[in-house]
């Protein structure tokens, strides 16, 4: 399943870009996030409870973040299984946009697979699911980003 979208923050790219890359603000943003640690220079782990559709599950995973281009893109890489849930899986391509010296367009683009108990809720249902999850992140991401870097 495939979805993208932008948002504008009020920030330059530079300071944009540190806060995606700032483990404290991630962790505030992403819902559900219990655990973010790096464990390697561009590899994190992640603990994650979530509820998509009616199911609600723990996952736990990784994350690697490739291509890097600071601070205009990467791309980041997951995988996480939720026990008897399933598994998700997918990538997302982030790039920064600098509208000038205040401000950066955010865009991205995301490729998602589940499967397990997951795959049988329906991909309408996972879609707007994990569409509504990805909005809540960059909503908060814009409010947290501007706190803690602005």
């Amino acid at each position: 399943m495939e979805f993208n979208g932008q948002t504008e923050i009020p920030l330059a790219r530079q300071k944009v870009w540190d806060a995606l890359n700032d483990i404290a603000v991630l962790k505030e943003c992403i819902p559900g996030c219990e655990q973010l640690d790096w464990v390697g220079d561009h590899e994190l782990e992640a603990a994650i409870t979530t509820k998509i559709g009616p199911v609600k599950a723990k996952f736990k995973g990784s994350i690697t973040l490739e291509d890097l281009n600071e601070p205009k893109s990467y791309t980041l890489f997951g995988q996480g299984k939720g026990g008897a849930a399933g598994f998700a899986k997918g990538k997302a391509h982030v790039s920064l946009e600098e509208l000038g010296d205040d401000m950066t367009t955010l865009t991205f683009e995301i490729d998602a697979s589940v499967g397990g108990k997951l795959a049988q809720i329906g991909a309408r249902l996972i879609k707007g699911s994990t569409q509504k999850l990805a909005d809540q992140f960059f909503e908060k991401f814009k409010d947290v980003a501007i706190e803690k870097h602005g």
